[in-house]
């Protein structure tokens, strides 16, 4: 062994160049240590050569020794005698040496120096190196590489100068953990950090949605908000005071709960016939508690357990399949814990249970019991459970649950523990979003798709939270993954998405406005272009000038915002960013939700979505004129923005704030708007704007109907008797009085509808809208019932109805089915805040309330017109046995007069304001709807009462006292017994009324 002669070693200052990092096992050791002598002197400097020979002064002086190998212990032995900075120094003896670093130097030149116990190098030293790892040394500053000729030792530690404590090492779930640190001196660079069981490296702890950090002098304090087994680990406070690096740790210990637990199947539904043995899974995540896990009962079975990566399962192997239905429990304990009991309930098959037959089509599926929910694992590299339901008639319902890809799934955990509070925003946003870009191209189920959407939410909300700035690579890496996205199938991937969350495309649409806008100001201006992503940046000064824009989609969309609305953001000399992103399709994927401005028309979009953002000093601005220009567009133009606070939270259309200034015959769409946001234009059919002269129109075509058909109730109260005396005329005035009832209800409703408060939370608003449904529905309901009797006699000539059943299926016909369409509405749309109209008490067209009113109305109207034709063909072609033509062609003008009496009233004009609804046409048709659908109670007492012949002959019968003749019949009555009864001879052209139908026979 050699040893080289000692030196004084000094320490030094940064920088110097770094070296890389190799096993310490390759290098030659050195040592330094701390001598103590009998001289008098500093620590680290020249002894005091005035010194009196003979003194004895305990001083403190830094050696460094080389050695050829490891054997440096032996050769401290001896006794040694340390250089000084003079030969006429006297001598001196060390007494005692105190090791302080080991260095270790590779074969490259770099060195390894780790500091031993109750040493450190000091933090403006440990700022300047890289760290390394040493056995010796567990602390922040324990080991450090340098480069040669560097020199320099580790310092003696003074004591700890703080205190790191919590509230309870273990924190139950739901709780709040708070970690305090007290100091005694001042502290700097202080940081949290946090290492789950199970991670290879510590994770820092920021501000977010559950981690608060708050300090005060002396006292430093880390709050966790609900806390859970993922918040479970070793917590570390790093910080700096007194010259060095001070890290203290707590361990905090978080009980699972039973929704930690996966259970593989949570039910399950089996025949011992066919499966004899079974498995059952109970899963654990790796905790830093100690559980237990146990199965019971356990006859005939066999536990095993089976370790996976971040967690461990406790498999149940059942050989022998219980007699009845069993229950089996997964208990996990734990010292000092409640035991956790996790059940699974297994169903025996019986003989004569109804089941679902095997299925092997996608994933294999078992016999299943009719009323249970089997369960299968999700395939390879894809997360969650897959579960089908077995009806109760032993049929397989669709597969339902989901199976999420695991690399998609790890970036939307990773995101949301970002946004929570764990990790660098600052590294990791960036890394997220390049690795999306990837992850988009398997996307292949709604689950899927919903992983990567929340994944990117989240990430704006960190990027906005933590102020980040983007670079282009990033940038880049979101437009690309927003154009697969976009691109994705609608049916099969985006609806289901939106069934589970309604707001998902507006989420979507306000994350990447978010993150386009976080563009580094070096990086400007940054142009970027795909399918169905263009975005345009540009950087202007702090005296800007207009900005314009344009891009070349189809159709051409231009932008330009005036100087006037820039100028005041750069007078304090802040240079401002514009950021303009146009989003393609995303339209389609937006809900059809609109403001009060637009009401519950039915609108079309150019298929484009401009987004506008102008950011200023670190802020983002949303007022200023904006004006843009849409090509292409057609019908009547809305302006409008994308409001992302209305309809509670799920957004919508509004034109506030928006006006159109360009005439309607140009092809162009010119809007100006007075803020910043994602713009668009919607389209929709021509329509008239509310008048005071239709308003007028409507209002007394209802009075006018309300009169009529109080008279007509009049007058069926005074001739009833003498006009119902048949049974075919009794039915038939029975269908026309409830016609009657049911128009007056409605119509009276309808008129008194304005005078109500609008809006879901009105009772009152909201039983108007519903009886109006449900009473317009019974007026058409009942005149199909009248149609169907006709179409009865056409079809079953010699077949003669009860009244009292045909009387009662009116009845169900009339009330019951309008009830029904009108229930279901109420229940279906209510709840969706899609009922009512806005600012009306009637039926909303844009969830499909509306269409359960048209929907009827056309299907009856479609009948009529059917059983008209029905009537038309039979009587234009009779056979031999009908009677004579001319006899029958006089019956066909009474059936052709009879349906065009009532058909006109309730069909026609009702299609008449659906075409108002559906083509673009002139003022007249919306005249003309208000004038016949308003005044429908005029027609009915004029063309289905009082051209009675029937009823004007009782009414004369009862005013001037004169006797008409009891051989006359109604006009309905009159074709109805022409159909209904068989003519022997030419000579019989007009058939009395047999016994049966003048209600003398039981029906």
């Amino acid at each position: 062994m050699t040893q080289a002669s000692p030196q004084v070693a000094w320490g030094r200052r940064c920088p110097w160049k770094k070296c890389g990092v190799s096993p310490l096992s390759e290098v030659s050791p050195r040592a330094l240590f701390q001598g103590q002598s009998q001289a008098g002197g500093e620590s680290g400097q020249q002894l005091n050569q005035k010194s009196g020979a003979g003194e004895s002064v305990l001083v403190s002086v830094y050696v460094q020794l080389d050695f050829s190998n490891q054997t440096w212990p032996l050769t401290l032995s001896r006794t040694l005698t340390p250089p000084f900075a003079s030969a006429s120094s006297p001598p001196a003896s060390l007494a005692g040496l105190g090791l302080t670093t080991e260095c270790n130097v590779h074969h490259d030149g770099c060195t390894y120096c780790a500091c031993l116990p109750g040493y450190q190098w000091n933090a403006s030293v440990c700022s300047c190196r890289r760290p390394c790892r040493s056995p010796r040394s567990r602390g922040p500053c324990g080991c450090l590489v340098f480069s040669p000729p560097e020199a320099g030792y580790c310092q003696l530690l003074p004591p700890v100068p703080g205190t790191l404590s919590l509230n309870s090492q273990v924190q139950m779930p739901g709780n709040t953990l708070n970690l305090t640190l007290v100091t005694s001196h001042e502290t700097t660079n202080l940081n949290w950090f946090l290492r789950p069981a199970g991670s290879p490296r510590p994770i820092l702890l920021q501000p977010g949605t559950q981690v608060s950090l708050t300090s005060s002098p002396g006292q430093a304090v880390l709050s966790i908000l609900n806390i859970s087994h993922k918040w479970a680990g070793e917590y570390t406070c790093r910080f700096e005071a007194q010259g060095f690096r001070w890290e203290l740790y707590q361990v905090v210990k978080v009980p699972l709960q039973a929704t930690d637990v996966a259970r593989l199947p949570d039910q399950l539904s089996i025949s011992c016939a066919t499966s004899p043995s079974f498995q059952l899974s109970c899963c654990l995540p790796s905790t830093h508690l100690v559980y237990t896990a146990s199965w019971s009962p356990t006859e005939g079975s066999k536990a095993s357990l089976v370790n996976t990566p971040g967690s461990w399962c406790l498999v149940l192997t059942v050989q022998r399949c219980p007699a009845a239905d069993t229950t089996y429990t997964c208990e996990l304990q734990s010292p000092g814990l409640t035991p956790l009991r996790v059940p699974v309930s297994v169903t025996i098959i019986q003989d004569g249970d109804a089941t679902c037959p095997e299925d092997s089509s996608a994933v294999a599926w078992n016999v299943t019991k009719a009323g249970h929910v089997a369960q299968a694992p999700c395939p390879v590299n894809r997360t969650g459970v897959v579960k089908r339901t077995c009806g109760p008639d032993g049929s397989w319902e669709p597969i339902h649950g989901g199976c999420t890809d695991t690399g998609v799934l790890a970036l939307f955990h990773r995101a949301w523990l970002l946004r929570a509070g764990q990790g660098w925003p600052a590294v990791e946003a960036p890394q997220i979003l390049a690795e999306l870009s990837e992850q988009a191209k398997v996307v292949s189920s709604p689950s899927d798709l919903l992983a990567l959407l929340g994944t990117i939410s989240f990430l704006a909300k960190v990027v906005v939270d933590a102020r980040i700035q983007l670079n282009r690579s990033a940038l880049e890496a979101l437009l690309k993954t927003t154009d697969k996205v976009l691109d994705l199938d609608t049916s099969s991937l985006w609806t289901p998405a939106r069934a589970q969350k309604p707001s998902t495309g507006s989420d979507l649409l306000l994350a990447v406005e978010t993150l386009a806008r976080s563009l580094c100001p070096q990086d400007h201006p940054f142009s970027f272009s795909l399918q169905n992503v263009r975005l345009q940046t540009q950087l202007l000064g702090p005296f800007p000038a207009d900005y314009r824009v344009s891009f070349p989609t189809r159709p051409p969309l231009r932008a330009h915002i005036p100087r006037c609305s820039l100028a005041p953001l750069g007078r304090n000399g802040t240079n401002v960013s514009i950021t303009s992103l146009v989003l393609r399709k995303l339209d389609r994927l937006l809900p059809s939700s609109y403001g009060q401005g637009l009401g519950d028309s039915v609108y079309a979009t150019p298929g484009l979505v401009l987004a506008i953002s102008v950011m200023a000093g670190g802020q983002a601005f949303d007022q200023g004129e904006v004006v843009m220009d849409f090509g292409g567009t057609g019908g009547t133009p809305h302006c409008v923005f994308w409001d992302h606070s209305l309809f509670r939270g799920k957004g919508g259309w509004s034109d506030e704030g928006c006006q159109v200034q360009t005439a309607r015959a140009s092809p162009t769409t010119r809007c100006v708007c007075r803020h910043l946001t994602a713009f668009s234009v919607l389209t929709s059919p021509d329509t008239v704007p509310e008048n005071l002269t239709l308003e007028r129109l409507s209002q007394v075509g209802l009075g006018a109907s309300i009169v009529a058909l109080l008279v007509c109730l009049g007058v069926y109260r005074l001739v009833w008797r003498v006009v119902a005396q048949s049974k075919v005329a009794y039915l038939r005035h029975t269908a026309l009085l409830n016609v009657v009832l049911c128009l007056l209800a409605a119509d009276a409703c309808f008129l008194g509808a304005p005078l109500l408060p609008p809006g879901p939370r009105s009772p009152l608003c909201l039983a108007a809208a519903f009886l109006c449904h449900f009473l317009y529905l019974a007026t058409f309901f009942w005149m199909l019932a009248q149609a169907l009797m006709l179409a009865h006699q056409l079809l079953f000539v010699f077949d003669q109805l009860s009244q009292c059943r045909v009387l009662s299926l009116m009845v169900v016909l009339g009330y019951v089915c309008p009830m029904g369409f009108a229930g279901a509405a109420l229940a279906l749309y209510l709840p969706r805040g899609q009922y009512l109209r806005e600012g009306a008490c009637w039926l909303s067209g844009k969830g499909g309330a509306l269409y359960t009113f048209v929907g009827p109305v056309l299907a009856i109207v479609a009948v009529n017109g059917l059983v008209l034709a029905m009537a038309v063909r039979k009587l234009l072609r009779p056979s031999p046995s009908e009677g004579p033509r001319a006899e029958r062609r006089q019956a066909l003008l009474a059936v052709i007069k009879a349906l065009l009496v009532l058909t006109p009233i309730f069909g026609l004009t009702w299609g008449l304001g659906l075409a108002t609804l559906l083509e673009e046409v002139s003022t007249v048709p919306h005249y003309i709807f208000t004038i016949l659908n308003t005044t429908q109670g005029v027609f009915i007492l004029l063309f289905g009462c009082l051209m009675d012949k029937k009823v004007r002959e009782a009414l004369l019968k009862r005013f001037c006292r004169s006797q008409s003749p009891n051989s006359t019949i109604s006009l309905v009555s009159y074709w109805l017994q022409i159909l209904s009864s068989p003519t022997k001879g030419s000579d019989a052209a007009v058939p009395q009324p047999s016994r049966e139908e003048t209600g003398t026979a039981r029906g």
